[in-house]
């Protein structure tokens, strides 16, 4: 059995940032153990080849959930990254940080060491920002951060609606302050996708002996001795593996898989555990309770004008001539994170955040993109940013093939619902501006819906994931329901810490990938200084 100091388990937005900054250090041995691909290849670079990946099963474990009560009772979708990178090899690449009062809630909670003003040297560490500087940002970080190579004039013709409708432009919602409507910033480099793997790991892959990748590794059990975390068991090409941790077993699994592998190695709610033939390592009733995410609806126009793509002919004919763009100059519709422009509002004057977020497209998106129709168009997401709704993860069987059941109780809390109503008439407000009112030719998804009680039934038949599941290892002190400390250490354990979005005790106000790259960044320092002081 190999061993080394470290083996971190996932690929992602977290593992790649804590497996890269440990083996900066040539005496410290890093494995890094992902169960999809390197992800390095063309699907994953050019942006406009992010549909095939979401909307299918390129690169992406593509789970669903249990029936949505709140949903009338649909089963919703939840894409999630499958390959180095993790989520950041098939994400909309939206550079959003979250709210500074997020981050200062959670040290507020008792999480030392968490506050905005804590976080804050790991996010800019982590950034080479192209464009933006000053306090808030960095420069020579390995996530290039940059505007988009569109092109799009429709950018424009949002920010002018936006000043109809009266809202605030915000030139950077990684600032000072984040409320107002603006085009965002997105993770790429001259018009490719740069995913937390091709900062972090790619371009070390050969250079770092004491850094060994390996893809395919689909893990199976976190391997105890008594309370100590000593290595994985995992399976590559049918045959089953063991590598040993010297140090620590660092799990990077993601909200819904880090939470499914401490239950398949006997670490949760002993009696759920029994019923699958699982024996208790560690009774931690919290693994996979606390599941928070942002519900989300999606507004949809058809459009005549030539801004957009589709399926038409005229949409097809743009697609074609971006390709030929793309490949010529890395300009043009190709280089689209199709999110281009967005923002952050108040539902209620009276708020002290904004508690909605919009993501505006440059096409017609129903269903995670996996309903195509004929026509071309643009759409505007809304999500409601802090839902009161908890919901959880848990195993389907005692087999680690199998996907978890995942049910984010939408709506679960009915004040969620009365949020939504207001964000969705927030956001209508947006698009009944006279400069994109002007774009559009009919209304595919909300004509005549005008009371609360309609607006009420398209959210409930509607309403799905916007891809940012967190909470189901909670970070905490005094909770019965925390899984780790402030130092991500499992409770209870020895050897084991817990690296990803799923350490978030509430989900932040924004998206998530570059807030997981922050907990790696600062996991790493953590363990760096904890390694000096022994």
């Amino acid at each position: 059995m190999e061993s080394f100091d470290f083996v971190v388990v996932g690929g992602g937005s977290g593992g790649c940032a804590v497996a890269s900054r440990l083996s900066e250090d040539p005496s410290t041995s890093v494995a890094l153990l992902e169960a999809g691909g390197a992800d390095d290849n063309w699907v994953v670079t050019t942006p406009g080849a992010m549909i095939l990946q979401i909307a299918g099963k390129t690169n992406n474990w593509a789970f669903n959930t249990v029936p949505q009560a709140g949903l009338n009772g649909r089963i919703g979708y939840q894409p999630r990254g499958k390959g180095l990178g993790g989520s950041s090899a098939i994400n909309a690449m939206v550079y959003i940080r979250g709210n500074k009062a997020d981050y200062d809630g959670w040290a507020e909670l008792g999480n030392a060491g968490w506050s905005h003003a804590d976080v804050l040297p790991y996010f800019k560490r982590s950034e080479d920002n192209s464009e933006l500087d000053g306090p808030y940002h960095g420069k020579g970080g390995p996530l290039h951060v940059t505007g988009l190579r569109s092109d799009n004039p429709v950018r424009e013709i949002y920010l002018q609606a936006a000043q109809e409708a009266q809202f605030r432009i915000r030139d950077d919602f990684n600032g000072a302050e984040q409320e107002g409507l603006g085009t965002y910033q997105v993770t790429q480099k001259n018009g490719e996708r740069w995913s937390a793997a091709r900062g972090y790991i790619h371009p070390f892959m050969k250079s770092r002996a004491n850094l060994r990748v390996v893809t395919g590794a689909h893990a199976t059990r976190i391997l105890f001795e008594g309370k100590r975390a000593v290595g994985v068991e995992y399976q590559q090409n049918k045959e089953l593996k063991r590598i040993r941790a010297g140090r620590e077993v660092i799990l990077s699994s993601g909200a819904f898989q880090s939470p499914q592998l401490l239950m398949l190695s006997g670490v949760g709610d002993a009696a759920a555990l029994a019923k699958h033939g699982i024996a208790s390592v560690h009774h931690l009733p919290g693994v996979g309770q606390n599941l928070q995410d942002h519900p989300d609806f999606v507004f949809g126009f058809t459009s005549d004008a030539p801004y957009f793509t589709g399926l038409s002919f005229g949409g097809i004919g743009r697609i074609i001539k971006g390709i030929a763009q793309y490949r010529k100059e890395r300009r043009g519709p190709m280089t689209s994170n199709v999110a281009e422009c967005g923002g952050f509002l108040k539902t209620r004057p009276d708020l002290d955040l904004p508690d909605i977020q919009l993501h505006f497209c440059m096409a017609m998106v129903a269903d995670h993109g996996r309903k195509p129709r004929w026509g071309t168009g643009f759409s505007c997401h809304v999500c409601m940013l802090r839902p009161k709704s908890r919901g959880s993860v848990w195993l389907q069987s005692a087999d680690p093939s199998a996907a978890p059941a995942i049910d984010p109780n939408f709506f679960g809390d009915e004040s969620d619902l009365d949020t939504m109503v207001a964000g969705f008439r927030t956001t209508r407000r947006l698009l009944e501006a006279p400069a994109l009112k002007a774009l559009q030719k009919t209304d595919a998804v909300t004509a005549r819906i005008e009371t609360d009680a309609q607006i009420r039934d398209v959210l409930r038949n509607n309403v799905d994931t916007v891809y940012h599941p967190v909470g189901t290892c909670k970070m905490g002190t005094d909770d019965p329901l925390a899984v780790v400390d402030p130092k991500l250490r499992v409770f209870g354990l020895e050897g084991l810490r817990v690296v990803d979005a799923s350490i978030m005790p509430t989900l932040i106000g924004g998206n998530t990938n570059a807030p997981t790259i922050m907990i790696g960044e600062k996991a790493a320092d953590m363990i760096k200084a904890e390694m000096r002081a022994s």
